[in-house]
């Protein structure tokens, strides 16, 4: 495993080099450049063809179609061309290493790391077009077995270097290894590379990626989901980091409050990378049921290609998959639940098994509001609903309204700063025209003119905002429009 990132590093070497410092041109040039367009025309924010990481003929051809169905609204044709190949153009190193084999290392942006859950997001919507460019379906085959083969050097981390180079937070007091660059534990960064994975082989039907780096993940990920729930210790993990912001680091030593084992699984981590203050966050639970009910499907299609003792290994390994999703599933059921006196029965944010309950929702996905995005459960679920209403409110404590716009943030960002993520969050799972029509004009409002979807922005002013370039939030607004469009919503997009 040491050799195979040693020359995967070697490889990238020089890539990676000239990709940081093309990203700082980027950032303060391309990112935050504000056009005003001339004659209804705007200029395109992508890089040039020759500085592009990575194009696609599937993407480009994507591209062309939906320019030529918003044709009566420029700018927010405009903004799904800079935004749709954002994760390709500017994040993706993609090669083959000696053996032949894919390998491709996504930066989360702005970062030259690969967060499991950034780069699970960032590349899902390209899954799509898979099957019409067989080079950006070996790009999405790398991201697969380059996630794999990360869980297996760490199951608690959640961001990784290109090769042991050493960079990131190496001083945390948790256990760092050099191919680590950050070792936050978090629930949903496991399920992102499944929940990817699974997509990837139904659109595709290209089984190769679950091979024994496949079959290990998926142990270590049993492994550490069944350690976090606490059964048997509570010292599996542990972490500190010296910071002067609360959520960077763990309290209570380094090992999260007390909970109660219940069989929901802790998390130390949100998706914002943010602590969490009751160690059972409940989103990521629902998205670890349907990981695990992915994986487990998964590994029974693959038992029936195999013999023997790898055939009975992989079936057990089904069923230990499928028996924790439906325990974590009856488990939120049961602890997850909270009697609102405005709005009913909602999904509380976090829990600890000891009755105690955290109401709010973070803007990061998985949140609350996503759920009914993630397909991690039916949108019609009334208690989905009632909770979708109670998120989007001022009796949620991170949803912020102001002159600008609205929207959840968190306390990664701070006060006043909504996410567009939650916005798209809104918009994906809308229920009506009007909310799709004022959550499209909320995105299209609040770029502050650069054509690019920000972290977040400041509730009154949207030319006041964080990480010009952050490619998950560019190609999950390219991934809504396609969704829109697909949904029979072009009159409604070029009416706005």
């Amino acid at each position: 495993m040491k050799h195979t990132f040693l020359t995967i590093a070697l490889l990238a070497a020089a890539t990676t080099a000239a990709a940081q410092e093309n990203a700082t041109v980027d950032i303060h040039a391309r990112y935050t450049q504000v056009v005003t367009p001339v004659d209804g025309q705007y200029t395109s924010k992508r890089p040039p063809v020759a500085s592009r990481l990575f194009t696609s003929p599937a993407v480009e051809k994507k591209i062309r179609e939906v320019q030529k169905v918003l044709r009566h609204n420029p700018k927010l044709a405009w903004m799904f061309a800079n935004c749709f190949p954002n994760t390709l153009e500017s994040t993706v190193h993609y090669r083959q290493l000696p053996n032949g084999d894919d390998d491709t290392f996504v930066y989360t942006g702005d970062i030259p790391a690969m967060w499991l859950r950034d780069s699970g997001a960032q590349v899902y919507p390209y899954v799509a077009l898979a099957n019409q460019d067989e080079r950006l379906r070996r790009m999405l085959r790398g991201v697969i077995l380059r996630q794999m083969k990360c869980i297996n050097i760490d199951r608690y981390a959640n961001a990784y270097n290109d090769g042991p180079t050493g960079a990131g937070w190496q001083k945390d007091g948790t256990k760092m290894r050099p191919e680590v660059f950050e070792r936050k534990y978090e629930i949903d960064s496991y399920c992102y590379p499944i929940r990817l994975a699974y997509h990837y082989w139904k659109v595709t039907g290209d089984d190769t990626v679950f091979a024994d780096d496949w079959l290990d993940a998926i142990g270590n990920i049993l492994a550490t989901f069944h350690e976090q729930q606490r059964k048997t210790t509570r010292k599996a993990y542990h972490f500190t980091r010296m910071t002067d912001r609360a959520f960077d680091t763990v309290g209570w030593d380094g090992y999260g409050a007390p909970v109660k084992p219940v069989g929901l699984i802790a998390s130390m981590f949100r998706p914002s990378d943010d602590a969490t203050i009751l160690p059972f966050l409940v989103p990521s639970n629902f998205m670890a049921v349907s990981a695990m009910n992915k994986a487990a499907e998964i590994l029974r299609h693959c038992a029936q290609k195999a013999d023997g003792a790898k055939a009975d290994t992989l079936r057990s390994r089904a069923r230990q998959c499928s028996d924790l999703a439906a325990e974590v599933k009856v488990a939120l059921q049961t602890y997850a639940v909270y009697d609102h006196p405005k709005y009913g029965k909602i999904y509380a944010y976090e829990v600890d098994g000891f009755g105690n309950q955290l109401l709010m929702d973070d803007a990061n996905v998985p949140s609350l509001l996503g759920m009914g995005y993630m397909g991690d459960v039916d949108p019609a679920d009334p208690i989905y609903q009632n909770t979708r209403r109670f998120v989007w409110s001022d009796d949620n404590p991170c949803f912020f309204r102001g002159k600008a716009g609205e929207g959840i943030g968190g306390p990664h960002i701070g006060y006043d700063m909504p996410w567009p993520m939650s916005i798209m969050m809104k918009c994906f799972t809308a229920t009506s025209d009007d909310e799709i029509r004022w959550c499209m004009r909320a995105l299209l409002a609040t770029d502050a003119g650069t054509g690019f979807i920000h972290e977040s922005f400041h509730k009154d002013d949207a030319t006041h905002y964080t990480r010009p370039w952050f490619a998950w939030q560019n190609t999950l607004f390219g991934e809504l429009v396609c969704k829109l469009i697909q949904d029979g919503k072009a009159p409604l997009l070029n009416s706005l």
